[in-house]
């Protein structure tokens, strides 16, 4: 009678253990599975969302460096503007490198009268330049109209009213009519018509013609060329 008891009692313990153990099982199996579920949900889910930040980080980074290069190209264009407006308001000297020989209202045996302009000693074959934008009244031998004293000459009139002169040049390079730049090519220095050497002489000018000149060093230097 006691061997049964204890024979029941052992198998109905042995039942419960294995029910608890398949318990566990299944319990662990159900939250292992979970897991599982939950990581490759999360998996799914995550990889075009980090994807998507990627392309729309890329595509603001383009979008911030397009808008500089747009700034910066508009800021340049603005710049060239500026400084093309500028140079068409400015004065500049006649020629490049010079050496300043006679001057002004200076008297001597050369002239007639008192020096009506200031002289840059530079080679013949020199650059000459437009001092300022306007437009050619005179060009060519005997002064231009003004004498064979000045040799080849050009006269250009400028939007303020005065007149710029270049003489004793070998060489035209403009016509009568002609539209100029400041700063552009007009001629080129000589030794014709009255002049003891090469040089280019240089006038400022109340109207086209000679006898109206007025000190061209002074004029310059008030519109902040240095001569």
């Amino acid at each position: 009678m006691s061997k049964r008891v204890t024979s029941r009692k052992s198998l109905t313990s042995l039942v419960r253990t294995r029910a608890v153990v398949l318990a566990a099982g299944l319990g662990a199996s159900v939250v292992l599975g979970a897991g599982v579920a939950t990581a490759a949900e999360t998996g799914v889910s995550s990889a075009p969302v980090s994807t998507a930040n990627a392309v729309q980080t890329q595509a603001a980074a383009q979008a911030k460096a397009a808008a500089a290069k747009k700034a910066a190209a508009t800021k340049t264009a603005v710049a060239k503007k500026a400084a093309a407006k500028k140079k068409a308001a400015s004065w500049v000297d006649p020629v490049a490198k010079y050496s300043l020989s006679a001057s002004f209202n200076q008297a001597g045996g050369m002239w007639a009268h008192k020096h009506s302009g200031q002289d840059f000693a530079v080679p013949t074959g020199t650059n000459v330049v437009a001092t300022h934008a306007g437009t050619v009244v005179k060009a060519g031998p005997n002064g231009a109209g003004d004498g064979p004293a000045y040799g080849n000459a050009v006269v250009i009139k400028h939007p303020n009213g005065k007149y710029s002169q270049y003489a004793h040049l070998s060489r035209v390079d403009v016509r009568v009519g002609q539209t100029v730049s400041t700063g552009q090519h007009i001629a080129l220095s000589g030794n014709t018509g009255n002049s003891s050497g090469p040089h280019l002489h240089f006038e400022i000018r109340t109207t086209p013609n000679y006898g109206s000149a007025v000190n061209p060093v002074a004029f310059l230097n008030s519109l902040g060329v240095k001569v």
